[in-house]
């Protein structure tokens, strides 16, 4: 299999979809909003976006399956799936802020071997495929160096409507503010990742996540040269919906401090 073509044809086509979705924010002050659940929202932009996603990528590698967010296809591939956010930071986009993002990984088995992710605010493509670097726009990119989580500046999310570690989280997000470079808080997990991949933040936390959230993301931050698990140190950050992300010199120390608050 050529993964490189393969992520060349990713990137294209999510180029081509982005297009539709920045056309359809500047062309349209009413977007038909529906509520999923508890502060939980879609579009018919996001519906449209997945059923394109999902007719091409099913021409580039027609025996793979797909996790969809908007359910547009539920077949599942014996071997490959495709793991697609149409557009990861909906809250944002309907309030006309961004970040927003296209993000797709290619699993194979129960490892991710492809990564893309289209942040639209700034026009931005992240990617990477097996046993490549990780890349912005053609040019390699690499996690920060930054030693300490004194020195960084760090991401994560807040929960929409699953609060029960609520209180866990807010005293966690308390220390970070006290003892780093500052906390930032973007509104979307796909993109706090691929800022972590290019050293724009050194550190990355959240919990109630789904695997379309992160699993780009996640495979390119280690492509970059960072780290990645779950809030207990283990692997299971892409369905267990927790993740901690950083460079190889904060991690160890910044997950010791997640797990002190969130595994209690």
């Amino acid at each position: 299999m050529d993964l490189k073509n393969i992520c060349q044809q990713v990137t294209d086509l999510t180029k081509i979809v982005g297009q539709f979705i920045v056309s359809e924010r500047k062309n349209n002050s009413k977007l038909d909003v529906e509520v999923k659940g508890l502060h939980d929202f879609v579009t018919y932009v996001d519906k449209t976006s997945e059923q394109k996603l999902v007719t091409e990528l099913k021409k580039i590698l027609p025996e793979a399956g797909f996790i969809a967010e908007e359910g547009t296809s539920t077949e599942k591939g014996e071997k490959y799936n495709w793991i697609i956010d149409p557009l990861d930071g909906t809250t944002n986009f309907i309030h006309g802020i961004t970040p927003y993002a296209i993000s797709i990984a290619l699993m194979e088995n129960d490892k991710i071997i492809l990564g893309v992710v289209h942040e639209l605010g700034l026009n931005e493509c992240f990617y990477a495929w097996k046993g490549s670097p990780a890349f912005l726009d053609g040019e390699i990119i690499n996690v920060s160096d930054k030693k300490t989580t004194e020195e960084s500046l760090i991401a994560t999310g807040f929960p929409y409507n699953d609060f029960k570690r609520i209180n866990p989280f807010l005293k966690s997000l308390e220390y970070f503010i006290k003892n780093s470079n500052g906390v930032r808080r973007l509104g979307s997990a796909a993109t706090d990742l691929v800022y972590v991949a290019c050293g724009r933040f050194e550190a990355y936390y959240e919990y109630s996540l789904s695997p379309w959230d992160v699993a780009a993301g996640a495979f390119i931050v280690q492509q970059a040269g960072g780290k990645v698990s779950d809030f207990s140190g283990d692997n299971n950050y892409i369905f267990g919906k927790e993740i901690v992300a950083g460079n190889n010199f904060v991690f160890d120390s910044f997950l010791n401090r997640v797990k002190q608050f969130m595994t209690l």
